[in-house]
């Protein structure tokens, strides 16, 4: 007999309790899950994070041997040292050397990418935007806004787009009269790479025509006139089997009102600046068609510009319409690579050669194939040497009527 067995009551055994935990393993799992979850709320609620989670790289910049010395207020400019987004690294110049307030800056934001504060810094504008032998601004004088952007006018002097933004052309040493020859390649502005080609190769004297589409036409176009060029629109035009073969947005079409093809045309001429007339996309419909092709040419003529007809429609209406209006215009005799090979590029090269001593004057088109630039530098090296002067399109255009 035991102590138990005289304390228990009769009839009953005694047991002793165990302890155990009132919850169950999940009840534990969720708790601590919540435990976690409640936990990152309160971290991302009172937390400081500037960049919000998103990706970044640190990286230390070397200064600008010109970076200001002392913030706007007087403060010493904090230094940079590698490795440290929150110094400077690289010189910076004495207290004693000559200040340059004359020259351009610009003024960066340095973002701390540990505690995201900011830190403005006062640099040199870079120099390399703006080349040195980049083409002059667009005299204001010869713009109009419109919904479209800018578009070419006559300024206020009666000064016309065509003449202002017209290149010399350099008569031979001892021939004044010596026969002449106007050379346009065609298709610049869509590749980058073949428009940069051909203004680095073409002598000034060949005029470049550019179509209103590339990304980057307004560069392209105002280095071909830093290099000398004068620069033609190319306005896409209906040709007859139009839509199958489509010249582009906002080509104009003889289904259009006048008015409608007037505002697509402001559209177009809107792309760039600086150039001395249009020229025609196609459009052997469209150059046929009076009423359609009429108002198009008067607002050439309101503006100063000039008109080339590349010659590829005999019906085209051009010459005649350009003449009603005043309208400066010249018509191509013949297109150098319509065979795009070497012997037939040199060959029409040849043919236009001797219409330029037949006539006095002598009008050819290409497009910018890589075989066409190369063939026409290579002729145009040495074309003064047989007594003929290559010159811009402006100096060849029947002359508009002075009002």
């Amino acid at each position: 007999m035991t102590a138990d067995d005289l304390n228990a009551p009769l009839g009953q055994h005694f047991r002793k309790r165990r302890f155990a935990i009132p919850i169950t393993l999940s009840q534990a799992m969720a708790g601590g899950l919540a435990l976690f979850l409640g936990g990152f709320v309160v971290w991302a609620m009172v937390g400081y994070n500037p960049f919000g989670g998103e990706p970044m790289v640190v990286a230390p910049i070397a200064p600008h041997p010109g970076v200001a010395t002392k913030t706007p207020d007087g403060q010493p400019m904090p230094k940079v040292v590698a490795g440290n987004p929150d110094r400077y690294d690289g010189p910076v110049p004495s207290q004693g050397a000559p200040a340059q307030s004359a020259a351009p800056t610009k003024t960066i934001t340095i973002i701390d990418g540990k505690t995201g504060a900011r830190q403005e810094v006062t640099i040199p504008a870079n120099e390399a935007a703006t080349p040195p032998d980049a083409a002059p601004p667009i005299d204001q004088k010869f713009v109009e806004m419109t919904g479209h952007g800018a578009i070419p006018k006559i300024a206020a002097d009666g000064i016309r787009p065509a003449d202002a933004f017209a290149q010399p052309a350099k008569p031979l040493p001892g021939k004044p009269d010596a026969p002449r020859i106007a050379l346009i390649v065609n298709g610049l502005g869509v590749s980058d790479s073949l428009s940069a080609d051909a203004i680095a190769k073409l002598p000034g004297a060949v005029t470049l025509g550019f179509m209103p589409y590339g990304g980057d036409v307004p560069t392209l176009a105002a280095n071909a006139r830093a290099k000398g060029h004068e620069v033609l629109l190319q306005v896409p035009m209906e040709p007859f089997d139009y839509p199958d073969n489509d010249p582009g947005p906002q080509t104009l079409l003889t289904s259009l009102t006048p008015q409608q093809n007037i505002d697509r045309l402001y559209w177009l001429m809107a792309r760039f600046q600086g150039y001395v007339g249009l020229t025609n996309s196609m459009g052997a419909r469209f150059t046929a068609s009076e009423a359609s092709f009429a108002p198009v040419l008067r607002e050439a003529a309101k503006r100063g510009l000039v008109f080339i007809d590349d010659g590829a429609n005999p019906r085209s209406l051009a010459g005649r319409i350009a003449s009603a209006n005043n309208l400066p215009f010249a018509k191509a005799d013949m297109t150098i690579d319509a065979v795009a090979t070497p012997v037939e590029i040199d060959h029409a090269l040849g043919r236009l050669e001797m219409a330029a001593r037949d006539h006095g004057v002598a009008v050819g088109v290409s497009s910018d194939l890589p075989v066409a630039i190369e063939h026409i530098a290579k002729w145009a090296k040495a074309l003064e040497s047989r007594g003929i002067q290559l010159v811009p399109i402006t100096a060849v255009a029947q002359k508009a009527k002075q009002t």
